[in-house]
């Protein structure tokens, strides 16, 4: 058996001996460098831009404008990850200025120094117009597609009346400034032509719709391009669509008739490859003195670029995970002369959680109820929004298992009762949801002679262990040894995945290889007339090859299944510097089949500290002028360290069973990890400090 047990990651040695080969690092011969100029205005057109200087300086190749950039196809293409409405940006096709920070030229030279240093020369003068960057300044409305699984505003009962009826009640809104993903690999492309044919090193979660869309861009085949990406260093969603610069790098390849290569500086991420948008959410909780919710009223906004019209699934939980007859949700988007936002971890959940779960926390303190008593008076029998059992649900098992782990029975319910010498010591919880999806997927398994197998799929590995839970896998349904199986992934070439997101690899490319290796194996056993496979192999003497392509039934619509857990912290904060830290973490998931505890707990790790950084640190500051990103970089945009890490980080996954969810039984973990963090740990700042923060990130200044 390999499914469940700790195994280290099969590309561990690669990793740590530097022979991973990210995009960046492909050596191709002839290989120019591209450096982008950007817009230092929010909103207007480009009136001049003189690059004649720039085309001088030495080792320029040239400098592409929206003057002399070939025209490009920009066909029509939507994949999962784009917002349904709205139209991609057409780089260097027009003089239209949008946001900060757009490409306005790509300066092509001999080496990387050479092409920034000319990007530098390149004069660009603007007719400069009134923009919007502020949210605050902007009426939100409602996004044009009103999506049949996530619509725009959903109404049960009567939430009004029985908010007004309520014995008690809690108002407030809660803020999220916007977040960049800030992974440690920076975005990079190589693009090489050969004829009418493209070759791309990209930094991707999703090679082949790479591939797919910058066909659309060129008008040119999906068959005539080539996407590799076999190692991704962290994205957190920023690598799930194909951005600007890898146009770019094809552009500029295209005219130089040599690879180019294009990599953002750690500043330009913050313009160029989406974010964390901006929420502003309004939680209205209505209950009786019992503890029984009457009502939710959860309205919430965030910000999109005035192009595309992307929107998260800000509200969606609200309307499951705690029962209440009557509830109400919207939500809106705020169209502002930025760039669009993307999807980051756990997109729309973690927000929305946030809101939710302080709501509650806020109405456990009114009602001086426990706050984990609360939620087990208000657990669902089913989904209420679509009146549909849930596959699994194992809240109130992870409320259990996570309370006691943690030690919750000692907790004095009075804010600032608890201290440790001169800190004030604060205890707090909340739940996390995340959806279970499954999308199409395929692979292939060839067996060979010598007993060995080779599994692929074009999957992606952004750091959760793909590459080491795929060969546990199909080691497993092959019955051979981890070290005779060698996974693929991360190439066109290979047998179609689906994006590296939402927490669906493994349900989905997972389903595809469990399949694919069960056929080869059930094919070499019935011609090698033996059931013992590499008795088998030696018999049949050549490769024994098996696809599969899989894709999700009806489940979906018979049942609402989700993966669950509770969250549980522990901070410490100074009184008189405002200083918080986060002592102690406890988290119990359930999640269905875990593959791999080693890695899985690693995940969840890493979703906790992200959450550290969502309450305590990370914002974008945004200048209302311009749109500039005054801290886009490491030294002023806060992210947790090693020294921020509790050094306690509990993680136990309750036992639990789902037949539906797919062939797998796994619901995913990657998201759910960060979901519930920020509000478990400004509950607990409240506990300590009796504070309430409503807008993160809970800096000193908030608490003092």
């Amino acid at each position: 058996m390999t499914i469940g047990q700790p195994i280290s990651r099969v590309d561990g040695r690669l990793k740590v001996t530097g022979g991973a080969t990210y995009a960046a690092e492909f050596d191709v011969p002839g290989q120019a460098h591209g450096a982008i100029v950007r817009s230092t205005i929010a909103n207007g057109r480009l009136t001049s831009i003189d690059s004649a200087a720039a085309e001088r300086a030495p080792g320029v190749i040239t400098v592409l404008t929206h003057e002399n950039a070939p025209r490009l196809a920009y066909s029509p293409h939507k994949a999962m990850v784009d917002p349904a409405v709205g139209e991609r940006l057409h780089v260097l096709q027009d003089n239209r200025i949008s946001h900060q920070g757009q490409p306005i030229a790509l300066v092509i030279a001999d080496t990387l120094e050479g092409a920034i240093h000319a990007a530098t020369l390149v004069r660009v003068t603007y007719a400069s117009e009134t923009g919007t960057t502020d949210i605050s300044r902007v009426d939100p409305v409602l996004p044009t597609l009103q999506e049949n699984d996530r619509p725009s505003e959903t109404r049960r009962g009567d939430p009004e009346g029985a908010l007004t009826r309520a014995e008690v009640k809690v108002d407030q809104t809660y803020v999220i400034p916007r977040e960049n993903h800030n992974p440690i690999e920076m975005h990079a492309t190589i693009a090489a032509w050969d004829g009418d044919r493209l070759t791309l090193w990209d930094k991707t979660q999703w090679v082949h719709n790479t591939a797919d869309e910058i066909a659309a861009v060129f008008g040119i085949p999906a068959e005539n391009i080539r996407v590799i990406s076999p190692f991704v260093g962290g994205a957190f969603g920023s690598a799930l669509r194909p951005w600007p610069h890898v146009t770019l790098a094809a552009l500029g390849a295209r005219v130089a008739r040599r690879p180019v290569k294009v990599m953002l500086s750690r500043r330009e991420m913050y313009y160029g490859v989406g974010y964390r948008p901006h929420t502003v959410q309004r939680i209205a909780l209505g209950a009786s003195r019992d503890g029984r919710l009457a009502a939710i009223v959860h309205d919430g906004h965030q910000e999109t670029s005035t192009y595309e019209e992307f929107s998260e699934a800000l509200v969606s939980p609200t309307g499951f995970l705690h029962s209440c007859p009557n509830i109400y949700t919207r939500r809106r988007i705020a169209r502002l002369n930025v760039h669009t936002p993307g999807h980051m971890r756990a997109p729309g959940e973690v927000s929305g959680i946030f809101a939710l779960e302080s709501a509650m926390d806020e109405l456990a303190v009114a009602l001086n109820i426990d706050p984990v008593e609360l939620r087990l008076r208000n657990e669902p029998e089913q989904d209420e929004s679509t009146q549909r059992p849930f596959s699994s649900r194992s809240t109130k098992e992870c409320y259990r298992v996570a309370a006691e782990r943690f030690g919750w029975s000692k907790r004095n319910s009075q804010p600032r009762s608890m201290r440790d010498g001169h800190w004030l010591i604060g205890w707090g919880m909340a739940t996390a949801t995340y959806p279970v999806y499954r999308a199409p997927a395929s692979a292939m398994a060839r067996l060979l002679p010598d007993g060995t197998a080779e599994v692929m799929s074009a999957s992606s590995d952004m750091g959760p262990g793909t590459w080491t839970s795929m060969t546990q896998v199909a080691a497993e349904t092959l019955g051979l040894p981890m070290d005779r199986v060698k996974f693929t992934l991360g190439d066109t070439r290979l047998p179609r995945a689906p994006v590296h997101g939402g927490s669906m690899t493994m349900a989905s490319v997972g389903s595809a290889v469990q399949a694919a290796c069960r056929r080869a194996r059930e094919d070499a056993l019935a011609r090698g007339g033996t059931n013992d496979l590499a008795d088998a192999m030696r018999r049949i003497g050549q490769p024994v090859e098996a696809s599969a392509d899989t894709r999700p039934g009806d489940v979906s619509q018979r049942f609402s299944m989700h993966a669950f857990g509770a969250v549980f912290v522990e901070v410490g904060v100074d009184p008189d510097l405002g200083q918080t830290r986060v002592r102690r973490m406890v988290a119990a998931y359930g999640a269905g089949r875990i593959v791999n505890p080693k890695t899985t707990r690693s995940q969840c790790i890493g979703g906790m500290i992200g959450g550290i950084g969502m309450a305590l640190m990370e914002h974008s500051v945004v200048d209302a002028r311009n749109g500039r990103v005054a801290n886009a970089n490491f030294a002023e945009y806060a992210v947790p360290v090693h020294a921020d890490a509790p050094p306690v980080m509990d993680v136990t996954f309750v036992d639990e069973h789902d037949p539906h969810v797919n062939p797998l039984g796994v619901k995913g973990v990657g998201e759910i990890a960060m979901v519930g963090v920020a509000p478990a740990i400004t509950n607990a700042i409240f506990h300590a400090t009796g504070k309430r923060v409503r807008e993160l990130p809970v800096t000193p200044d908030k608490l003092l």
